[in-house]
């Protein structure tokens, strides 16, 4: 089984700015240093408007407050990998991974400017190989994921509007 996320992040800019700000390296270190991972390294190629970009963050985030099952599974960090590739500046390809754990996240995001405005559509496929309990850390993972998506959301509005 696969838990299924769609969440949508509006913002008044154009997609090229939203586009700009989604790759650039300094926004996302900021996202991670207010939700509060332990650590991170963000890496980013590209970023022009023809060629697409590469955004790499690799970041550690305290287990702390997570339930006491899934506290087994991953220990007392959880590492985790987003590796998005933009093709375009208005389409991305979306992977996440947890290093040697039997779960992961794929997907894609789109950018979709409308009278200004612009909304960054999130499609994302949570599945976790785990016999029994699959279902409870999809839920958890995708709880963590819409806690996540509303801080970068946070962020994004105060960096555009600086």
């Amino acid at each position: 089984m696969a838990k299924q996320i769609t969440h949508d992040l509006t913002y008044d800019a154009p997609a090229s700015g939203v586009y700009a700000m989604l790759t650039d390296a300094a926004f996302r270190e900021e996202v991670c240093d207010r939700s509060g991972v332990l650590r991170h390294n963000v890496t980013v190629s590209g970023g022009d408007l023809t060629n697409g970009a590469t955004v790499r963050i690799q970041q550690w985030q305290s287990a702390t407050g997570i339930p006491s099952f899934a506290k087994k599974l991953v220990g007392e960090e959880i590492e985790i990998i987003q590796e998005e590739t933009w093709t375009s500046p208005t389409e991305c390809d979306v992977k996440v991974t947890i290093p040697g754990k039997p779960g992961e996240m794929s997907g894609s995001v789109r950018l979709v400017e409308e009278a200004g405005a612009t909304t960054e559509h999130i499609e994302m496929t949570i599945t976790v190989r785990l016999p029994l309990v699959s279902g409870k850390v999809e839920s958890l993972i995708a709880d963590m994921l819409k806690k996540s998506l509303r801080v970068e959301n946070t962020v994004g509005r105060e960096y555009l509007a600086r």
